[in-house]
């Protein structure tokens, strides 16, 4: 894992809030909707089956995990989880708290509106990482 580098797009739209055993744990900077995106750390991946299988099932109780601390601490409608990579090759995976009263349902989020930024972005991701805390292999970001 160390020639990882998190893509430049991800970098820029997003802050880091820490790590898991495998992924680098992202808040997208959007304020319409509560979006948390994993990042395996590993270079040149595209796409989940290019992980080994042992990463691939990490990967998987990795989003489980994030997904089960997003219900519970916002009691979504639907919770989507999502790996495009359209315009991100690079793999990462989406978990976006959806409600029906938000912008965009019951639609995609993608290309609808433009983001709305957080009045204060490193406040909002204090508050992820104390509630990613809860998870005993997190390890915030300094």
């Amino acid at each position: 894992m160390n020639d990882f580098v998190l893509h430049e797009r991800l970098a820029a739209d997003c802050v880091v809030l820490g790590d898991l055993p495998l992924s680098r744990v992202l808040l997208a900077r959007d304020g319409r909707y509560p979006w948390l995106i994993l990042v395996p750390r590993h270079a040149g991946l595209r796409e989940i089956h290019h992980l080994c299988e042992a990463d691939q099932q990490q990967l998987m109780r990795e989003s489980c995990a994030l997904g089960r601390l997003m219900e519970t601490v916002l009691s979504p409608d639907k919770l989507n989880v999502a790996a495009l990579g359209n315009l991100v090759p690079q793999l990462h995976l989406h978990h976006i708290a959806r409600f029906t009263g938000d912008d965009a349902w019951p639609g995609p989020i993608w290309g609808r509106f433009e983001a709305q930024h957080y009045d204060n972005a490193e406040a909002e991701a204090d508050r992820w990482r104390e509630r990613l805390a809860s998870l005993s292999d997190f390890v915030p970001a300094q």
